[in-house]
């Protein structure tokens, strides 16, 4: 039986490739995003039975039940959700405005909690059903220039984690996806700031595409958590563990992150090395 998904952030970057994968598998998906008209693209991958797009705005706890509601009148059921959507606004500490605090965490964490609470009604009546939550491998180590789009991520592992232990016995999973840096709009923005330097400190960016392979793989074995790529998360766990001794390296990754912007810059592929 095809499975029924929602996908939030579908407009562009993860969840776009995501959405198309999944239609492109014969599953039936809600495609949700504020941005609606860049939503219209995936029409081209689906027919009318299988796609459902609708405008949401993850801060509105009513948006979030009118989409629940929708997909309950289509398809009677709610296999997974996908929490995609996120924002990042690099910002060094002593610039940050009030306007951006409300903005990551309003969308980065309320968002994805709202959609959880929207939908676990219907997953604990079912007795079953998937989530999937996109945190980030800044939510494994905090990263000055990002630290509210690293606290942010933070918040969204630690609820992702606390949750996944209590809805088990609901026969619900919950997974969180940690990816380093993916080839996408988010991360074109960061390209030419200092402030995001560290972003760019690894060897190359990840595809969407890898992405999303192992969002489909964690819906075959349903991880608690999975981690893009794994050294690299070894590595931020180390530092998170022992931040002391990660303070005194930051210049010298930094440094590393800012050549490799220049390089981007001057026409080199995010995710080649």
């Amino acid at each position: 039986m095809d499975k029924v998904f929602i996908v939030t952030g579908a407009a562009s970057g993860i969840g776009f490739a995501l959405a198309q994968q999944l239609l492109a598998r014969k599953e039936l998906v809600c495609a949700c995003d504020i941005d609606a008209h860049s939503l219209e693209k995936l029409r081209q991958s689906a027919n009318s039975e299988q796609l459902i797009l609708q405008k949401l705005d993850v801060r509105s706890t009513s948006e979030w039940n009118s989409v629940i509601n929708c997909v309950l009148q289509q398809w009677q059921r709610i296999d997974v959700l996908c929490n995609v959507a996120g924002v990042l606004r690099e910002n060094w500490v002593s610039d940050i405005t009030e306007v951006d605090v409300n903005f990551h965490f309003d969308i980065n964490v309320k968002g994805t909690i709202f959609g959880m609470q929207a939908v676990l009604p219907t997953l604990i009546r079912q007795k079953q059903g998937h989530i999937i939550n996109i945190a980030s491998l800044a939510a494994l180590s905090p990263v000055p220039g990002l630290s509210l789009y690293s606290a942010s991520k933070f918040a969204v592992r630690g609820f992702s984690l606390a949750a996944a232990m209590e809805l088990a016995e609901h026969g619900i999973s919950v997974t969180t996806i940690c990816p380093d840096a993916v080839q996408t709009p988010m991360l074109d923005q960061q390209k030419d700031k200092e402030q995001a330097a560290l972003t760019f400190s690894g060897s190359r960016a990840l595809t969407t595409q890898e992405v999303v392979d192992a969002i489909l793989e964690a819906l075959k074995d349903k991880p608690l958590e999975v981690i893009l790529p794994p050294m690299r998360g070894v590595v931020a766990k180390v530092a998170n563990a022992f931040p002391a001794l990660a303070a005194r390296q930051v210049k010298r990754i930094q440094q590393i992150g800012i050549k490799r912007q220049q390089k981007i810059n001057q026409g080199a592929s995010s995710t080649k090395k």
